[in-house]
């Protein structure tokens, strides 16, 4: 190769001239390397040069965003709680922060119930126990297990449970079997996933900040004026009315007479019912457990439910909806059948071995050990209610619920879960966050390990004394 050809073949600045020069760089010259060729006596030096700026431009694509998810207000309220616990936690790095806030499971799971997904799990590395893709409806044993603890006598049988990762996802799912064309109702406060599920399928207004509300909702005030119960005949005809008891965030449960009213206010708005009973076990009167202890309610209810606040599931991901084959659309298709296809198409079934979890969390053994642990989260309760009682506040639920719902008349929510993150380091959550009539008061967890409880509730009287 000719010199001039290997100067011309080489991007970078190369010259002879800079290779035999005795010169010594300064700051202003460009800094490069220097490669030698033997053969030809030629040195190449590669340098930066200074360029101009060049304007980047983004890339977009051409795929409009959904509108609906433009609608939705601020993040999600429990991520929104955990990014100011981060932001706490920058600002006090040594501060022993309690979380009494998001419901999420502290205490073990049982060993009983361990020990079976155990050996699931090594099954699977055995040519006899190994298994893959499985029902999308659920592990036969376990449909039936989950009919008989929880719905035995009740009409309702194997053929009418889903299983499914968790009652959050089903409600999702169930929103996409309704579609955008529904109305709902939801209780005033509730859990935020009925509501901000409802936005995103595109079955709600835009959000109005007077009154902190989306349009096209029907909103059901649940306040200790009236017993946490909505005044049925002020609620206007909805599609679809979402209901939970235990109530979450207020920990009121729905008596024997209220949710025979409910029913009959379905049968005669030709509604259909969400019933969320995921705190059903933790009741302990004569309330009822499901919405199917009512009469003629397989034909205007569906139920989700879920192992997560029982077992300690919420990171295992176990949970079941019944839709009976008596409940029908107006054109008297089985609303199930419609259910089972959006299963079919979204869902791989839950895990399976989640699904030997499960199993055994219905054996006698297991649901002993729920019970217990059940047990130790309401002698949580218990302190929580106590504690704020003895301050002289108006404390609501924990009874049949882990949440006790403490009211701060006059205060803005977020205010209250501001001071006492600020003042004591516990996470709370901010009643307003569930819905408009929250505003006042605050959640507080009774999820947490004994010793944080015990030392929380010092915190409490603390501040409050």
């Amino acid at each position: 190769m000719s010199t001039s050809t290997m100067a011309a073949g080489i991007t970078c600045f190369s010259s002879s001239f800079i290779g035999q020069s005795k010169l010594k760089s300064t700051s202003s010259q460009p800094r490069g390397i220097a490669i030698r060729s033997e053969k030809h006596g030629l040195v190449c030096k590669c340098v930066a040069t200074e360029t101009s700026p060049v304007e980047q431009t983004i890339y977009r694509t051409k795929v409009s965003r959904n509108e609906n998810m433009g609608k939705l207000q601020a993040g999600y309220l429990f991520p929104e709680i955990a990014r100011r616990r981060a932001a706490h936690l920058l600002r006090y790095p040594d501060a022993q922060v309690i979380s009494l806030g998001i419901g999420d499971t502290t205490e073990p799971i049982p060993e009983v119930i361990t020990a079976a997904m155990v050996e699931r799990s090594r099954a699977l590395s055995t040519i006899e126990g190994y298994s893959g893709y499985g029902a999308e409806q659920g592990e036969k044993q376990l449909r039936a297990a989950i009919a008989s603890t929880f719905y035995g006598n009740l009409g309702i049988d194997e053929g009418d449970i889903f299983v499914s990762d968790g009652a959050k996802c089903d409600i999702s799912r169930l929103q996409m079997l309704f579609g955008s064309e529904v109305t709902m109702a939801v209780q005033d406060p509730s859990y935020p996933a009925y509501v901000d599920s409802s936005v995103i399928m595109g079955q709600t207004g835009l959000f109005q900040k007077d009154v902190q509300k989306f349009g096209k909702i029907e909103y059901m005030r649940c306040t200790p004026e009236n017993g946490f119960f909505p005044d049925l005949s002020s609620v206007g005809r909805t599609d679809v009315i979402f209901f939970c008891s235990p109530n979450n965030p207020t920990g009121a449960t729905a008596t024997r007479e209220q949710l025979t009213r409910l029913v009959k206010f379905a049968k005669e708005n030709g509604s259909i019912i969400v019933f969320d009973s995921a705190y059903a076990m933790y009741i302990s009167d004569d309330s009822p457990r499901s919405i199917f202890e009512i009469p003629g309610a397989n034909e205007v209810a569906i139920e989700t439910s879920s192992f997560s606040k029982y077992a300690g599931f919420t990171g295992v991901r176990l949970g079941w909806t019944v839709v009976p084959k008596e409940l029908l659309f107006s054109d008297g298709f089985p609303v199930a059948k419609d259910f089972n296809r959006i299963v079919c198409t979204c869902f791989n079934s839950a895990s399976n071995i989640a699904q030997a979890g499960g199993l055994a969390c219905l054996s006698t053994e297991g649901l002993k050990a729920m019970r217990q642990t059940i047990g130790f989260y309401k002698e949580n309760t218990d302190i929580i209610v106590n504690t704020f009682k003895s301050l002289g506040f108006n404390v609501y639920g924990g009874k049949n619920a882990p949440y006790v719902w403490v009211h701060f008349p006059g205060r803005s929510s977020w205010d209250v879960f501001a001071e006492i993150l600020e003042k004591t380091h516990v996470v709370t959550t901010p009643g307003s966050g569930f819905g408009p009539a929250g505003e006042g008061f605050v959640r507080v967890s009774a999820f947490a390990h004994r010793e944080n409880i015990l030392e929380a509730s010092q915190r409490f009287k603390q501040l409050y004394k």
